[in-house]
């Protein structure tokens, strides 16, 4: 972003008309940990003027402006928020800029007025808070500027906004972006796609503000946009769960973009919004994407690496010796706060999801503990997301549940597996179930399927860094231009479009039709209990798992007449059954592993570097054998030898890996192995003792498991009138690809007998 400096007349000229309301002197009290000194005043503005407050520093008297000086007499963070007065809400905006030159330190632009930003400050330095009241009837706000402390032993100082000067609207992106975004940035930008273009774009605030009091904010992109109860499946699309994984924002924000754009401009794009609502939330973490943002580069992934940041600011668990300070100012640096990729109910507290509050994949205290990861549970829950996109990086990946082996694949393998190809195919990268990247359990996807039956992936973008240049990781991944793996493959534009049709497809997902008159309100509801995984704690041992009850509640108001309603299954997945087949023949025996003689050199750039230890071994086929999950295992003395293990199939293609740390052994596993031959490559990474610490291993194999089925649910749909008056309650059962005719839902009484619908289609739901 290009920022305006003006002249230091024009400064001056600021400071006096904001002086005559009020000037702050901020007097800090250096150890205290809570606000050292404070300011609050209401703030006014006649006119509402749509602009970007954060743009430049206006001349006095500008409408829609109330600028305000600050001067702190400590070094410390300085923090301002704008609250909403009663009355009218509106949306005001606000940004801090240093009085003396000009250039923008920090702003917020949230949907509402509720605003908060932060920057660090010197001890004299002169601001201006710049308040700028932009759409609605809201003629006052509340400001408050606090100076806080940072406690001891929290750091270097954390750096302002860095507002890197030339980022034009020029590259192949349908933004024309061509640099990294801040926080306000993506807020501004969100709320004026809606402004825009009411009718194709909604603006929404989600329900659960941060731990740091910021909304959360996204947008929905559909035909008749304002109309959310009409029926359509829905596309959700989620960026930067973790803070520094920039990308992930940037791609889902030029997602809302492509998609104004092509309703403009392509008839297919158009159609596939007539049929179909796509919901984006480009930063589902506020708080730490704002510290990760903002931070110096340090690269070094210690305690006060702030730009690689990967969790929320939460301060639960921690130590009180740690819980002091802002979020970017604070003893424990980057180490507090929740993965909140750890924190959704799916399998929660069990392998992969650290309960140690320091570790960077700590899962939190409890499944949702979290407001980030209830605001996406509102969403699935409320909505009829059919298909769920989450955006990480790296790895080149297309990931799908199971994250945790033992799940078992759900009953929906086939088609998730061809699905997930499909993206592939336009990305070029692995599509593959969660597990085999590395075990973990709350993911996003792993809640959101096994609990509603909408299909759900986490792409994680490009090759190898949180966020590589923007060229690269943004516009090259987009697009599909080189260097990224979908180069002439259509990129994750095409992926996404691809996503979006099969969201469209009938095939896909359930769907309800029926009569009812114009305006009458039909409600699904279903409420179920699921089970958390046996819980971990943080001393080795492991309880039992926690009960989560989850609500499902969606709505449609009928247009008058037939009616359409795009559903998911009623039987969720996770008491469906699991996907499997009958066994060809017997177990194949355990292989013993033969250690060659001698100890390889330490190699910590494998396969570039190709010093290892190779044994083969052969997988027998029916009907001498069958294996439905062969699982080669390697093990050696102390935790702090690493070996890592690798596994090659005949062509020397890898096909499965082992490379964790702090332990003393490595497993890879594969399921339904091709019968053939194989090689275990095991490399040795680190040797930590004087004596040679090698590794004993072994092949062991299990047969297939049948598939099995389980119960079937149904839902509770009723009509209701204007006046909420329930006409009618029925349940429905329908399977992924039926099609059900529910007939006259409006016309049975509350109490009504047992209604058998119509079917039609494929049964896929038992």
């Amino acid at each position: 972003m290009r920022t305006r400096h003006p002249s230091g007349r024009a400064v001056r000229a600021v400071l006096a008309a904001a002086v005559s309301g009020l000037a702050l002197l901020a007097v800090l009290a250096p150890a205290s940990p809570a606000p050292a000194a404070s300011s609050r005043q209401v703030l006014s503005a006649e006119r509402a003027v749509p602009r970007p407050c954060h743009a430049a520093l206006l001349p006095p008297h500008t409408p829609g402006v109330a600028a305000r000086p600050v001067t702190a007499s400590a070094d410390g963070v300085l923090r301002a928020r704008l609250a909403p007065l009663s009355g009218a809400e509106g949306d005001w905006d606000f940004a801090v800029f240093d009085a003396d030159s000009g250039t923008l330190l920090a702003a917020s632009a949230a949907p509402r007025s509720r605003e908060l930003a932060e920057t660090s400050v010197a001890e004299g330095r002169h601001l201006v808070v710049q308040s700028c009241r932009r759409l609605g009837p809201a003629r006052t706000v509340s400001l408050r500027v606090d100076l806080l402390a940072r406690p001891p032993g929290s750091g270097p100082a954390p750096a302002a906004a860095r507002t890197e000067g030339g980022i034009r609207h020029s590259s192949a992106l349908p933004s024309g972006r061509s640099g990294y975004r801040h926080l306000y940035e993506y807020e501004y930008e969100l709320k004026e796609l809606a402004r825009a273009h009411p009718s194709l774009v909604r603006s929404f605030v989600l329900p659960h503000p941060t731990v740091e009091g910021r909304d959360v904010s996204g947008v929905e992109v559909s035909s008749h946009a304002p109309h959310i109860a009409d029926g359509k499946p829905v596309l959700l699309t989620l960026g930067l769960h973790h803070a520094t994984e920039w990308p992930s924002g940037e791609i889902a924000l030029e997602w809302a973009y492509e998609l104004v754009r092509g309703h403009r401009t392509d008839p297919w794009v158009r159609g596939l919004l007539e049929r179909t609502r796509a919901v984006i939330v480009p930063v589902v973490n506020p708080d730490g994407f704002s510290v990760s943002r903002r931070a110096g580069p340090r690269g070094d992934f210690t305690r006060f690496d702030y730009e690689n940041k990967r969790k929320n600011c939460s301060a639960l668990d921690a130590p009180s010796s740690h819980a002091s300070g802002a979020c970017g100012a604070n003893p424990a640096g980057r180490d507090r706060g929740v993965d909140l990729n750890r924190n959704y109910a799916g399998f929660w507290g069990g392998v992969g999801g650290a309960p140690q509050w320091y570790a960077d994949y700590y899962r939190g205290p409890a499944p949702f503990s979290e407001p980030e990861t209830r605001n996406v549970r509102h969403l699935v829950s409320t909505r009829q997301v059919t298909d769920l996109v989450s955006l990480h990086t790296y790895g080149n990946l297309v990931l799908r549940p199971p994250g945790a082996l033992d799940t078992r694949p759900p009953l929906d393998e086939p088609a998730y597996r061809t699905l997930g190809a499909r993206l592939a195919s336009r990305t070029g990268y692995r599509s593959e179930p969660a597990w085999r990247l590395y075990e973990a359990t709350g993911m996003t996807e792993d809640w959101s399927y096994w609990a509603t039956g909408g299909f759900g992936f986490t792409l994680e973008i490009g090759p190898a860094k949180a966020h590589g240049p923007y060229a690269d990781a943004v516009v090259a991944e987009y697009t599909g231009r080189a260097p990224a793996a979908g180069a002439g493959k259509g990129g994750i534009r095409r992926a996404l479009f691809d996503l979006l049709a099969h969201t469209a497809d009938p095939a896909g997902h359930a769907t309800l039709t029926g009569t009812a008159p114009r305006g009458r309100r039909l409600r699904l509801h279903k409420t179920f209990r699921t089970p958390t995984s046996p819980v971990r704690g943080a001393d080795g041992s492991t309880g039992p798992p926690l009960q989560v009850t989850d609500t499902l509640v969606s709505d449609l108001v009928a247009p008058g007449g037939r009616f359409t309603w795009s559903v998911n299954p009623s039987t969720r997945p996770y008491v469906a059954g699991r996907y499997g087949r009958d066994p060809q023949g017997p177990a194949q025996p355990v292989a013993e592993l033969v250690n060659p003689p001698g100890l390889p050199p330490e190699n910590t750039g494998f396969p570039q570097d190709p010093a290892a230890d190779r044994v083969p071994f052969t997988v027998l086929g029916p009907p001498e054998a069958d294996a439905g999950r062969m699982s080669v295992s390697v093990s050696w003395t102390s935790p702090r030898t690493d070996w890592d293990l690798y596994l090659l199939d005949a062509d020397g293609r890898p096909v499965a890996q082992s490379v964790t740390g702090g332990a003393n052994s490595e497993q890879a596993v594969l399921l339904d192995p091709s019968p053939g031959r194989y090689t275990a490559v095991v490399v040795n990474y680190d040797q930590t003792k004087t004596d040679p610490d090698d590794w004993t291993g072994r092949v062991t194999f299990q047969s297939p498991l049948p598939a099995t089925y389980g119960p079937s649910e149904s839902y509770s749909l009723s009509c209701s009138n204007r006046a909420g008056r329930t006409l009618g309650t029925t349940e429905v059962r329908v399977g992924r690809g039926e099609r059900v005719d529910l007939g006259e839902v409006c016309a049975r009484p509350a109490r009504g007998a047992a209604f058998t619908p119509a079917r039609s289609g494929r049964a896929a739901d038992r």
